[in-house]
């Protein structure tokens, strides 16, 4: 499972089949603390997020096309879940925590 920031919307005017009417976010992975790791990437949304939420995405093919309820989608990252927040031995972390605008994304913290 990957803890993600939505920062974008992924428009594609041709689809397979299986994912016409299939929202595409554009993720950027954080870690517990809200800080931006690795590169951003592509997930079928499938619980209604939007840009700005916190989220957690699932990255194995066989459990993410079961999350968007289509085995024979052809697709391997799912967003499972809108995060609140996340308890850790530091504390309590939200996305207003984020050390980065969503909105703009090239000016994320070093």
């Amino acid at each position: 499972m990957i803890l993600s920031v939505v920062v974008g919307n992924f428009v594609a005017t041709q689809k397979n089949e299986h994912l016409i009417g299939a929202k595409l976010m554009v993720l950027q992975p954080v870690d517990p603390r809200g800080q931006p790791t690795g590169n951003e990437f592509i997930a079928v949304d499938g619980v209604g997020a939007g840009i700005g939420d916190l989220v957690l995405c699932i990255a194995e093919g066989g459990s993410a096309r079961a999350v968007y309820k289509d085995p024979k989608s052809p697709i391997d990252t799912v967003i499972a879940g809108i995060v609140d927040y996340v308890d850790t031995r530091e504390g309590r972390i939200a996305l207003q925590d984020a050390p980065f605008d969503v909105k703009n994304t090239d000016k994320m913290a070093d």
